[in-house]
């Protein structure tokens, strides 16, 4: 993951906050995986999701409505958040998707890489994988939905 879609991570983090106070709309399709998709997704806290992705969290930040850290393992590089409420969860995701990028999508959590390690983690997690909105110029190759 690059250094800008971890920033945009932990600034989505803020705006989060701020619009979930303006009271804005949850997404419908931000839910777990179905039966058909393999393992189904459990509410977990990111020490949890830590655990059962073999991570030791580091950047470590919470605000009042999630929790957010930093992982690097063989697996690749991830963003772990942990949200109270589903309407959190939907805010935040309203917030970044149009920033791009590519999202495990679990109930309360997301996780946040490329697909190809969001793919592993999922056999782990559970979930359902969500892409931001594709800005073009550099196809699917490197993940992040933004050209370059």
């Amino acid at each position: 993951m690059t250094k800008p879609a971890l920033l945009c991570a932990a600034a989505l983090s803020v705006s989060m906050a701020l619009a979930s106070a303006a009271g804005c709309s949850a997404i419908s399709d931000a839910t777990s995986g179905g039966e058909d998709e393999g393992k189904v997704a459990k509410p977990a806290s990111l020490a949890q999701l830590a655990q059962q992705t073999s991570c030791s969290v580091t950047g470590q930040r919470k605000v009042k409505d999630l929790e957010q850290g930093n992982c690097k393992t063989a697996q690749g590089r991830y963003v772990l958040l942990s949200f109270t409420t589903d309407q959190g969860m939907n805010t935040w995701l309203h917030e970044a998707k149009p920033w791009g990028g590519v999202y495990l999508v679990g109930a309360r959590w997301v996780v946040v890489s490329q697909e190809h390690t969001l793919q592993t983690l999922r056999k782990d997690l559970g979930g359902k994988i969500v892409h931001g909105d594709n800005h073009g110029g550099g196809g699917a190759s490197h993940g992040t939905g933004h050209g370059g």
